[in-house]
Order: structure tokens, then sequence, then C-alpha cells
């Protein structure tokens, strides 16, 4: 490997951006593409690269996309949730490009939820 250039260090402070505002706690706004086997086999990786181009393309820095496993859902794949500050998750189900990018424009940006791909709305519990 060459030396690093100056352009480099900016290119390498931009792609971590996202990981320090999670342990700083400066996002907005999650969003979490579920990515199991299943979620794979049924479009997750299409899902998630059309959400980091628009991330991208949107300039945010308050959102953080990441990924989990199975949600058990398996028959409602590909799955995401989104998850914004101070406000209960809601989990999307049987997504394309297309529906991803609504999502993302309505819920993500405005905090709009899109009911019509919406399974269900708060958070799964153990009690």
């Amino acid at each position: 490997m060459g030396k690093l250039k100056v352009e480099d260090l900016k290119r390498i402070k931009e792609s971590l951006k996202g990981t320090v505002n999670l342990r700083d706690g400066q996002h907005r706004v999650k969003i979490t593409v579920h990515m199991g086997t299943c979620g794979i086999a049924a479009g997750a990786r299409k899902i998630m690269d059309a959400l980091f181009t628009r991330l991208e393309e949107s300039g945010a820095d308050d959102i953080m996309l990441t990924t989990s496993g199975c949600a058990g859902l398996c028959n409602h794949e590909p799955m995401l949730t989104v998850e914004v500050k101070d406000t209960t998750p809601v989990k999307y189900i049987n997504l394309n490009e297309k529906k991803v990018l609504q999502i993302f424009d309505e819920h993500v940006m405005n905090n709009n939820p899109v009911a019509d791909y919406a399974l269900s709305q708060g958070s799964e519990t153990t009690y």
C-alpha cells in the first residue's frame, strides 16, 4: 500500500462518521435491514444497496444504516425496521427498492411512517 494522501484520509473519515455518531448517540434515525439467509434470498442486498445510495444522496449524517440477522418472519422478507429517535420503531415487510425509497423519503426524512408497508409498530419484548 502506498502513502496515504489527504484525500484518502478525508474518505476514511467520511466512511467512519456513522460509526462515531452511533457511539456518541448522535444519530436521529436507525435503519436496520434484516439480512438473515432468508432475507438475502428474498432480496435484502438490493434493499441495502438502494438505501445506501439514497442515504449518500441525501447528505444526512444523523442516520445510521445497519444490518441484523433473521427477524423470524421469513415469509415477510425482505424486511427492515426504522427507529426514529423518541418514537416507536416500525417494522416494514415484503419490500422492494421502490418501497424502501418511499419509506426513506417519507418516514426517515419526514417522520411520517408508511402504513401500507408496515407490519407492526413498537418493540418486541421478552416479558
